[in-house]
This record gives C-alpha cells, structure tokens and sequence, in this order.
C-alpha cells in the first residue's frame, strides 16, 4: 500500500511512504500559510482527503534516476505543487458545475460563494507557481504548459464543439488536457528531477497522459454505476449539468451514422425532452443507460487506453539503464561502483514498472 492506493510494491513502499508523508505535511503548511480569513478556503479541499494520485506516480518515476535525489526536497516541493494544481481546478471545476458536494464536503462556493472559490483556486495556483519556480525553468515551463493545457480542455468542454469535428476524437482530447496533462507532467517531474533522462522522462509523460484518459473513462462509467449511499454522488451527475460524457456521445455517434437502435433513441429522446432535474426521471435515464451496450463500450475504452499505456512502457528498462550510465558517467564513476550503480537501476525499473502496470489497472478497475 502506498498512500491510497493497494500497489503491491514492498520494496518500493518503504522508500516512497514517508516521502508522501511529507508531501501531506508540506501541503497542509502551503494551504493554511495566509491568515484566519484566507486559510479556511484555501485549505478546504485539502483537508477533505483525496487519492493524492499525482504525487504517488511523482514519487514513483523519481525511483528511476539518482537514488540520492529520489525522495529529496525536489521531489517533495513537486508532489506538492502538481496536488495544489489539481486541487485549485477543483475549486475552478465546481463553480462552473455547481456541485454541492467535492469529496463528501460541502464545495467551497457553497460555504464562500462564487467569487472566492474562484479566488481561492487561483491562490493556489499562485502557491503551486512558486514551489515550481525553485526547480528551474524547466520546470516552471511544464508547469505553465500544463496549465494551459487544464484550462484549455476545460473550454473545450463548456465552448461548441467545433462544426465537422468528431465527437468522440474532440471528447478524448479535452481529457487529455483537462485530466491526463497533469498527471502526464507529474510522472515527468519524478524523472526529470532525479535526472533519469529526456527518453525516460518521455516514457513516463506518455504513461501519465494516457492513464489520465483512462482514469476519466472509467469515471464516465462510475457517473453512471456509482451508489450514491457509497460515493455521496448522485448517478448520472454529469447527465443532469448536461456534459455528454462517453457513453452518451456514443450514441449520438451511431444516431449521427443511422446505426443508433430503438433504446438508443429512446434515451436521446429523454435527454433533450425530459426534466433531469426530477430525481425519478434522471434514475429512469441512468437505469437505461446501465443496461446499453455503449456503458460497456466505454469501460472497454478506458480499458483499452490503460493498456496502451502500459504497452508504451516497454522501453523503459532500456532507456532507464542508459540514463543512468550517462550520469555515472557524467560523475566520473567507474568500476565497481557503476557495475553496482547499473544493477541496482536494473532492480528499481523492474519494480517501479510493476507498479505503474498496478497504478493503470488500479485506475481502471474501479468501473469494473
């Protein structure tokens, strides 16, 4: 177990375990560093918990460059601020959505209003800025990359869709920016930080944005499954705020290519006549979406995005042990100590591999 999640990575859990520790720590010092008015919103969805995903794979892809670098203050000062990122787009995300709740608590717009809640997101991106600024400007740059990416995707959700743009193609590239950017940015921060190297930063950075597809798919199918006794969601939230999820730009897909079936039908009928704000009716659109053949399809889709990101780290070992022979020789080691420097690179892959293989099937699992 490494922090929320159940990785079966023993070897790994005692290096990584107290470095995230430390992350929660830090993040709890940065929400709460204002004063009496600003800490109570500013650290309101920290407080509320989370997977503190971003961070796990941060520290896991850290385990691939220099061991001595792998838990440091770098790495630390990163984990927080990639979690601060996701965290100030929550708040961002629940204003434009008007969602009551944000991880069992009441969201922060529901306690302060509109205008701090967007104030508050944005001091956090403030504060996530200027952890990022002390890793150089490298860093700083993939930072403000991936912002631009969050909030672009983000607007391509809320603007029209563009005329003779595919549906499906245009949805996976708003999760690509507004999801897999960051947790892309995060795995490449592990690497980039510890000095594994630009091709294994770029393994990582595929990993990252690939699972974050995945992980929004599978998301798609919870919207539809999820008990609300369980999640405190309501099932088929993103129905009632009216964002067509995949399930339901599937069948719009086959309505558009006259392949849609008589259920399907029966569902877009629904959605663009009904009243999704009447419980009953919204339960009777979500039962019959659960037993579509497009709920299935989507699982599968986020299966099958899990698996192309696995599949994209098969170079891995490879360009982990050439990263590490250039920085040893980059060092000036030689002899024994490089032969034990490259067998323990050797040892680290393999189990750092084996737990992003468990990082994507965990991810994906949840819409079993």
């Amino acid at each position: 177990m490494i922090g929320s999640l159940p990785l079966s990575a023993p070897e790994l859990e005692s290096r990584i375990t107290p470095a995230l520790q430390a992350i929660e720590d830090r993040l709890m010092e940065v929400v709460t560093s204002a004063d009496e008015t600003i800490n109570p919103p500013t650290s309101h969805l920290a407080e509320a918990g989370g997977k503190r995903l971003r961070p796990v794979l941060a520290l896991l892809t850290a385990q691939l460059g220099d061991p001595a670098l792998a838990t440091g203050e770098q790495i630390r000062d990163a984990g927080v601020a990639v979690e601060l990122t996701h965290i100030a787009t929550l708040y961002h995300d629940d204003v434009m959505d008007e969602a009551p709740l944000r991880r069992g608590a009441p969201s922060a717009q529901t306690v302060w209003g509109n205008s701090a809640a967007i104030l508050t997101g944005d001091v956090l991106v403030a504060r996530a800025s200027q952890l990022v600024a002390a890793l150089g400007p490298q860093a700083v740059m993939a930072h403000a990359k991936t912002f631009e990416r969050l909030c672009m995707g983000q607007l391509h959700e809320t603007l029209p869709r563009p005329a003779g743009t595919d549906p499906v193609d245009h949805y996976i590239q708003v999760l690509a920016d507004k999801t897999g950017s960051l947790i892309a940015v995060s795995a490449r921060y592990g690497a980039m930080l510890t000095g594994a190297g630009t091709c294994t930063e770029q393994i990582v950075e595929d990993f990252g944005e690939r699972i974050g597809v995945a992980f929004q798919l599978a998301d798609d199918v919870i919207d539809l499954m999820s008990d609300s006794a369980t999640t405190g969601k309501t099932p088929g939230t993103d129905l009632r705020e009216g964002v067509d999820t995949m399930p339901v730009l599937l069948l719009r897909k086959a309505l558009a290519a006259g392949e849609l079936d008589a259920a399907g039908q029966a569902i877009l009928s629904r959605l663009s006549t009904g009243d999704l704000s009447d419980d009953a009716f919204l339960a009777d659109v979500v039962a019959r979406l659960r037993e579509h053949p497009v709920l299935a399809r989507t699982r599968e889709m986020a299966m099958d995005w899990a698996a192309q990101a696995v599949e994209g780290l098969e170079g891995l070992e490879e360009a982990v042990l050439d990263g590490t022979r250039q920085r040893l020789a980059q060092a000036g080691i030689e002899g024994e100590a490089a032969a034990a420097a490259m067998t323990d690179a050797g040892e680290r892959v393999t189990q750092v591999r084996a737990a992003m293989e468990d990082f994507a099937r965990i991810l994906v699992d949840r819409a079993a």
